[in-house]
């Protein structure tokens, strides 16, 4: 009985914060579109120029920490293997960001869309 009050009381203050901009403004809400973006189109280009930016940042910081493990290793094989395979995990990363962005540029000359 006790758990069911607590639903009904959950339910009832969720319902009631939902409809309270409704009841004080008395109009519809308009939220702005953070992306700008009017066709999914766009958003998906608006999507891939952030992962394409994102990659270019973390790509080069996992580069530096494989360094520090290269550096710090002194002489362990099995922190050295780990400093290459970051260094080649990050560089294969970013060569398929950099063509997943190149191939979008190519799908767009081939069929005389503007991007």
């Amino acid at each position: 009985m006790k758990n069911y009050f607590y639903r009904l009381l959950t339910i009832t203050l969720l319902s009631s914060l939902l409809l309270i901009p409704v009841l004080v403004k008395g109009d519809i809400i308009e939220i702005e579109n953070p992306l700008q973006a009017d066709t999914f189109e766009e958003l998906i280009m608006a999507i891939v120029d952030i992962l394409f930016t994102l990659a270019l940042v973390i790509a080069p910081l996992m580069i530096i920490i494989a360094g520090f493990y290269f550096v710090t290793a002194a002489g362990n094989p099995d922190q050295i293997n780990t400093a290459k395979k970051i260094i080649l995990w990050a560089l294969i990363g970013l060569l398929i960001v950099l063509c997943a962005k190149g191939i979008i540029g190519l799908f767009y000359e081939v069929f005389e869309l503007s991007p």
